[in-house]
């Protein structure tokens, strides 16, 4: 479940990424300029709404969606990247074929009286 929903929202994510590029600007003809053009309302002129507009809302609330499904599922206890990954055993001996002399833990000192 968490890999398809991590596929499906990089996908929504690189979709998203080339359709704002797309997509023309509301005050990019020359009468936006100068100020021209729908001075009447706050934001300029509402045009029609376009098929490319029609996805890009449709998948910013997939990609919206995608993001709390995601979130979610990694709060949940025991839930963590390093959970399916093996350890291997810590070895502390030394090899047998080792020319290093073996050496013994120094004393420990005495106390002094004083």
């Amino acid at each position: 479940m968490t890999i398809f929903l991590i596929v499906l929202h990089v996908i929504c994510s690189l979709f998203l990424i080339l359709v704002v590029l797309l997509q023309q600007g509301k005050g990019a003809d020359l009468a936006g300029a100068f100020g021209g053009g729908g001075s009447q309302t706050a934001f300029g002129a509402r045009g029609a709404t376009t098929l490319l507009h029609k996805l890009t809302t449709g998948f910013f609330v997939l990609f919206v969606v995608t993001s709390i499904s995601l979130a979610v599922l990694q709060a949940r206890p025991g839930s963590s990247v390093m959970a399916g990954t093996p350890t291997a055993p810590v070895t502390t001996t030394a090899p047998a074929n080792s020319t290093a002399p073996a050496t013994t833990p120094a004393p420990a000192p005495a106390p002094v009286n004083r």
